[in-house]
C-alpha cells in the first residue's frame, strides 16, 4: 500500500476532492471473522472507537483479535471529502486517514485496553507516515465518540509519552480529535489479512517496542487536560 501520491502535508479544504453524495460501491455486511454486521444494527450496550495507525488491513486484524471486540471494519476518517474511494483517499487529496471503527462490548474489554493495543502496535512519533508507508492517509489519529473516551485517551498520550520519552523515542505526533464521519472502505478492504481473503498479505505495523500502562486515574483529566490535536 506505498503506490499513489505521498503527501508531505494536508490539503487544505478548498482544494480537497468534490467527492459524491452517496458511497460508491457496496458492501457484504458481515465481518469474515467474527460474523457480525459490520455496519449495524449493534447490540445495546456496544460501545464505538475509533482508531488509526497506518495501513488498515493490519490495524483491523489487531483489534477484531481483541476478546469483547464485537465487530470491527475500515475505511476513512478526518478529512473533508465526501464518500471517497480507496484511489482518492491515497492521492492524499481529501485529508482522510485510512481507519479502523471498533465496535465493543465494555463490559468485556475497556477502552483503555484498546488504547494499550492502539499505542503498542505502531509507532505514534512518525508524523505523516507509518514504516514504508508515507502520506497523510497513513498519520496516526484516535478519533473520540464520548467526553469519558476523550479523557482516557488524554490520560493514555500522557502516561505513554512519559515512556517513550524515558525510552528515547520522540513526541507522540496522533491526531486527537472528536469522530467525524467515518467512511467504509471498499467490500475487498474489509478485513483484508483474514484466512478468508489474504492472510499472508502486506502489513506494515509495527511498534516501538514501548509498554504502555492501562488502569489509569482519569478522573482529572476532564477538568484539566489541554486540548488534543
Amino acid at each position: 500500500m506505498v503506490f499513489g501520491r505521498m503527501k508531505a502535508s494536508m490539503v487544505p479544504a478548498e482544494s480537497a476532492l468534490p467527492g459524491r453524495p452517496a458511497r460508491p460501491f457496496s458492501l457484504a455486511g458481515t465481518h469474515t471473522v467474527l460474523g457480525t454486521p459490520i455496519e449495524g444494527p449493534y447490540p445495546a450496550g456496544l460501545e464505538t472507537a475509533y482508531f488509526a495507525m497506518g495501513c488498515f488491513w493490519g490495524a483491523e486484524r489487531a483489534f477484531w483479535k481483541v476478546p469483547g471486540v464485537w465487530t470491527t471494519a475500515v475505511g476513512y476518517q478526518g478529512g473533508f471529502t465526501p464518500n471517497p474511494t480507496y484511489e482518492e483517499t491515497c492521492t492524499g487529496m481529501t485529508g482522510h486517514t485510512e481507519a479502523v471503527k471498533v465496535v465493543f462490548d465494555p463490559t468485556k474489554v475497556t477502552y483503555a485496553e484498546l488504547l494499550k493495543v492502539f499505542w503498542e502496535s505502531h509507532d505514534p512519533t512518525q508524523g505523516y507516515r507509518q514504516g514504508n508507508d508515507v502520506g497523510t492517509q497513513y498519520r496516526s489519529a484516535v478519533y473520540w465518540t464520548s467526553e469519558e473516551q476523550r479523557a482516557a485517551l488524554e490520560a493514555s498520550r500522557a502516561a505513554y509519552q512519559a515512556e517513550l520519552t524515558r525510552a528515547g523515542h520522540g513526541e507522540i505526533t496522533s491526531e486527537l480529535a472528536p469522530a467525524g464521519e467515518f467512511y467504509y472502505a471498499e467490500d475487498y478492504h474489509q478485513q483484508y489479512l483474514s484466512d478468508a481473503k489474504v492472510p499472508w498479505g502486506y502489513c506494515g505495523l509495527g511498534g516501538t517496542g514501548v509498554s504502555c500502562p492501562v488502569g489509569l486515574d482519569t478522573s482529572a483529566a476532564t477538568e484539566s487536560a489541554p486540548a488534543a490535536g
